[in-house]
């Protein structure tokens, strides 16, 4: 389903997401992080949120049809060399984006999005049943923080988790460590070459708006690129991390990153 790229053009990711108006999370953080790496961004909107940096305001879930007609408009002409799939919404819109995906042979990152970062929840149980049963086993890698990690898995501890998910069919998974409480935030990854560990300090700001769209984002675009996994999350995350630190201090709530430094 994937068309053929020139030496000239840049890899595609496509991003299957949401549009977030205040531009911090979601497909508009999802384009500026491509960017940032030299990707072409290609996006299916799975809703259109009303938010800003406070909160959550509305959501208008696209059809389940629309957003898998997207996807198959992007891979039927451009094509893509790495997918990202964020927020999805439903049990419904889960089951079409699988359906389309279902013969896909390219990477698929899956950031299993259940709430934003105000508190609003994304996800009821029927959409996390169907995440697990229909889109993990085709993801490549899975992204949950803490709590989405706890309540795909029912496991505490980030390596048991990890591992519940692999048994689920990911081929990796990533936990982020944004949740806890240490003077270090740390992800761990678990894959088949075995477990890696990424710390940072842990920066003291309510600037973290967007921060797991860009981080799978920025993975899939490493993926995209024929980075090794490790590598490619490693990278991702000194992206993420820089682009906390120089955060442009926006909004009355938790503002958004600075997604603007190249890392190619």
């Amino acid at each position: 389903m994937t068309s053929a790229t020139t030496a000239a053009s840049p890899l595609r990711v496509l991003v299957i997401a949401g549009s977030d108006s205040s531009a911090g999370a979601g497909i508009q953080a999802d384009i500026k992080t491509a960017e940032a790496f030299g990707c072409y961004a290609q996006t299916a909107v799975t809703a259109v949120t009303v938010q800003d940096t406070r909160r959550v305001y509305e959501v208008f879930a696209l059809s389940p049809k629309l957003v898998a007609d997207q996807i198959e408009a992007c891979l039927g002409d451009i094509g893509a060399d790495a997918i990202k799939i964020g927020m999805l919404g439903s049990a419904a819109t889960i089951k079409a984006v699988a359906a389309v995906l279902s013969g896909v042979r390219i990477p698929i990152v899956l950031d299993p999005v259940m709430a934003s970062t105000s508190g609003r929840a994304f996800l009821d149980d029927k959409a996390v049943a169907a995440l697990k049963a229909e889109l993990i086993p085709l993801a490549a890698l899975v992204t949950p923080n803490i709590p989405e990690a706890l309540r795909l898995t029912g496991k505490r501890g980030t390596e048991v988790a990890a591992r519940a998910l692999m048994a689920m069919g990911a081929r990796a998974a990533l936990i982020k460590g944004g949740h806890a409480t240490g003077a270090t935030v740390d992800d761990v990854l678990v894959w088949e070459g075995g477990v890696d560990t990424y710390a940072f300090p842990r920066l003291k700001t309510k600037h973290t708006h967007g921060t797991g769209c860009t981080l799978s984002t920025a993975i899939a675009c490493g993926l995209a690129q024929g980075l090794p996994l490790p590598v490619a999350v490693g990278r991702a995350r000194e992206y993420l991390q820089h682009a906390l630190e120089t955060a442009p201090g926006l909004g009355k709530g938790h503002g958004p990153l600075d997604h603007l430094p190249k890392m190619n």
